[in-house]
């Protein structure tokens, strides 16, 4: 009886024993995937820094063969990046040392230069030799719609190359007319797999963006030669404000069906001067990095029409009173735009005006006053003040009409016709 025990209790104790140990080994499994540690799950995959080092690996080299004009455009890496950290050149490095392209995600961003580059149906097989997956999303070419023509072919927007469950996402960037570079937003359609990535993580897609198009150099990180933008914080400065609001062409062109276009010569003669207008001071704030957006009839003739509204007479323009700077009014005077008025301060109500080639341009300063946000506004000839005030509601700005068009042609009009 005693003995029967004894083997119980050794039983008991050897079971106990391993399922501390699987315990253990188990927390460890995590500790080294979100370290970064070189381990082997039952597959036989890499996880952690290591594997998604690999996938960098082979997805740079899929680059290398197709000749892609890629480029970095991860969020998180170039944050990471230093001046002397971009000059160091760590080539030497035998194993995989990877500091900024492996971060503590499990993706990492690239842009593609789309005009630069023809589609090769060869890529998919081309990566699956790899051990890559590969997904693809399309959408319709902007570019091919107007209100005269609402159909579009679809063009490729986002690349997704997965292994071992990490990601590296290429968005595709298309020059627009205004010299500007444009990627689509990425919507995923039924039959697409939405385990296939974090899609809610990912830096791009949310919403189309335009960006500046980068000066760029060829830098080593972590053993590997990348692309990246020369002035990169200038691009992460871009990526803060870089949402992009289509035209309504579909609705524009219902518009005027109700309500035909006005083309008498003196309606576009004011159109081509207001727009003028637009791109002289989205240029100058753009040089003192003043990000703003179209407001009041500017925005209404824009989200209603795709147009300036020809009997406004004037150009409205909001900016938040967060990055109001002394120098804007001399800015513009340098830039030929005189100032008219000056209503309200800083701390109240400011408005600004300036008389451009007989179109006003008018600058409103909003203030952010909790859940209201409101700017202040002054008749010239009475010198009545009055405020304009609008609650912020659970999707906050975007909910609102009058911001719509928040950085519209912040992005195009400074470099051409959108």
């Amino acid at each position: 009886m005693a003995r029967l025990n004894r083997t119980f209790v050794l039983t008991l104790l050897i079971a106990v024993s391993s399922v501390f140990l699987l315990f253990q080994l188990y927390n460890y499994r995590l500790s080294a995937a979100k370290n970064g540690f070189n381990v082997l799950n039952n597959k036989g995959y890499l996880s952690g820094k290591e594997a998604h080092w690999h996938l960098l690996k082979r997805f740079l080299g899929l680059v290398h063969k197709f000749k892609l004009p890629v480029f970095l455009v991860d969020t998180v890496s170039l944050a990471l990046l230093s001046q002397d950290a971009v000059l160091y050149r760590d080539s030497q490095l035998k194993d995989p040392h990877c500091s900024f392209l492996c971060t503590h995600r499990d993706f990492t961003s690239f842009a593609l230069l789309g005009n630069l580059w023809k589609y090769d149906a060869a890529l998919l097989d081309a990566a699956s030799e790899r051990g890559l997956e590969l997904l693809e999303i399309h959408g319709k070419d902007p570019r091919l719609i107007s209100t005269d023509d609402l159909t579009a072919k679809e063009i490729p927007l986002h690349f997704l190359f997965r292994f071992n469950g990490r990601v590296v996402h290429v968005v595709v960037l298309y020059e627009r007319s205004g010299k500007y570079l444009w990627h689509g937003p990425l919507r995923l359609t039924a039959s697409l797999d939405r385990t296939f990535a974090p899609f809610g993580k990912l830096d791009y897609g949310h919403h189309a963006g335009a960006y500046d198009r980068p000066e760029l150099i060829l830098t080593t990180l972590d053993g590997l030669n990348v692309r990246i933008p020369k002035n990169f914080s200038g691009f992460l400065h871009e990526y803060s404000s870089s949402h992009f609001l289509e035209c309504r062409s579909r609705e524009a062109k219902a518009f005027f069906q109700l309500y035909p276009e006005d083309t008498s010569p003196e309606a576009v003669d004011f159109r081509m001067r207001a727009k003028s207008l637009l791109h002289l001071a989205s240029r100058v704030l753009f040089t003192l990095r003043v990000p703003f957006w179209l407001s009041s009839g500017t925005c209404l003739g824009w989200y209603r029409q795709c147009n300036i509204i020809p009997y406004s007479k004037d150009v409205d323009v909001g900016i938040w009173i967060k990055d109001y700077r002394p120098d804007i009014i001399p800015a513009f005077q340098k830039a030929g735009l005189p100032l008219k008025h000056k209503f309200g301060k800083v701390e109240d109500s400011l408005e600004l005006s300036f008389q451009g080639n007989d179109v006003k341009l008018d600058i409103f300063f909003f203030y952010d006053d909790g859940d209201v946000v409101w700017n202040g506004g002054t008749q010239a000839k009475s010198g009545r003040k009055f405020n304009l005030m609008m609650h912020m509601g659970p999707s906050h700005l975007a909910s609102l009409f009058t911001c719509k068009c928040i950085n519209f042609w912040s992005q195009a009009l400074r470099r051409g016709n959108p």
